[in-house]
């Protein structure tokens, strides 16, 4: 299969699975979207949450076995994928805004399970959550705003973000930069495409300068958006070829603001209200890891031994944890892994979907 062969946004990689779509609208006026992917009913539901840039594709990509039909053949035949604000399925991203994290763990994902508990009822339900996902997700669980959560799986971060040294500077710099110098209000892959000498044009040729390690400029882009390194968001080898070439189909444009607060919870040592005065976040908690003792939802974290993105950083939440809630939380290394490529890693259902399958069995029972 050829990146010309894969259309985008395509449910093309879900086979024998009846296809529902629930769109539904936020307390703050967003519409937003859950795909649900069924063969049966089944007692253990599981909802997918993607990152920042990306959307519900990077569980349901059709050139290799993906996240959702594995867990649909291990006998998970109840899977839902939300998109979210973040997503790259919406406008929002290109869009003038300030939306933090905060936004997402008070109005998406409260109404996102508002959906699904009216659909499946008291049954258990399993989140598996990655990037900027997971540290909301797992926000919106520590703060309460959600509710019911059997088990959770974290890839990459959560609550303790930690990031290179490089990446500090480009969230101290890189988005009042490219707002108010650049001119630019969110940054994107597809910049290499856009008409020669404009903006974007200009600062992906200039991304490109210093990164030597392929001929994908959307590539370029994604370690100039997500990490330090070349590449950043992945090991090359752990991509099939078409996967690497369609990379700004799967990891598509982000506004900015979300970095501010990225950056916030990085010199915090961990997540944080962004504005901790502003009288619309007062359900939230000024320090979502306060309460960590009293989360009793059982917390699988994915750490990538080769994360240029997020570095350590489950690996020192779960510390954390096992002082709060020693034995409840697991932490699984994934030796050989990038940020991005235990999700859409051509031997992830290998590699990585087992040890998610096997968390969430062992807590369906």
């Amino acid at each position: 299969m050829t990146q010309t062969t894969i259309p985008r946004r395509t449910l093309e990689g879900v086979k024998d699975a009846d296809v529902t779509v629930y769109p539904f609208a936020t307390g703050d006026g967003l519409g937003l979207e859950l795909t649900r992917f069924g063969r049966a009913e089944c007692d253990d539901v599981v909802l997918l949450v993607h990152g920042l840039t990306s959307a519900s594709d990077v569980f349901i990509m059709p050139e290799h076995q993906n996240l959702a039909t594995h867990l649909l053949d291990a006998g998970f035949t109840d899977v839902w994928a939300l998109d979210f604000r973040m997503s790259g399925r919406f406008p929002y991203d290109t869009e003038t805004h300030r939306y933090t994290l905060d936004d997402i763990a008070l109005y998406d994902f409260p109404a996102a399970l508002e959906v699904i508990r009216r659909e499946i009822g008291d049954r258990r339900l399993h989140v598996i959550a990655h990037c900027l996902g997971s540290v909301s997700f797992t926000m919106a669980l520590f703060a309460g705003t959600v509710t019911g959560i059997t088990s959770l799986t974290c890839n990459s971060v959560s609550l303790t973000p930690r990031v290179p040294w490089f990446s500090k500077l480009k969230l101290s710099l890189g988005p009042t930069f490219l707002e108010y110098v650049a001119g630019l209000p969110y940054i994107d892959p597809r910049f290499g495409e856009a008409p020669a000498f404009t903006r974007g044009w200009m600062l992906s040729r200039m991304v490109s300068l210093f990164h030597r390690e392929c001929d994908v400029r959307a590539c370029h882009m994604q370690s100039f958006q997500w990490g330090a390194g070349k590449p950043a968001m992945y090991e090359h080898e752990n991509l099939l070829p078409v996967t690497h070439e369609r990379v700004a189909d799967i990891c598509c444009a982000s506004g900015l603001h979300y970095y501010r607060h990225v950056r916030r919870m990085v010199d915090a040592g961990r997540s944080v209200k962004y504005a901790p005065n502003d009288p619309k976040y007062a359900a939230l908690p000024k320090d979502y890891l306060a309460g960590a003792a009293d989360v009793t939802t059982p917390l699988l974290l994915l750490a990538p031994e080769k994360n240029r993105v997020f570095a350590d950083s489950n690996i020192h939440f779960h510390k954390i944890l096992e002082r709060a809630a020693p034995g409840r939380h697991e932490l699984a290394v994934l030796p050989g892994y990038g940020h991005l490529d235990p999700l859409i890693g051509k031997n992830s259902h290998l590699d990585v979907f087992p040890l998610v399958v096997d968390f969430l069995k062992r807590h369906s029972a």
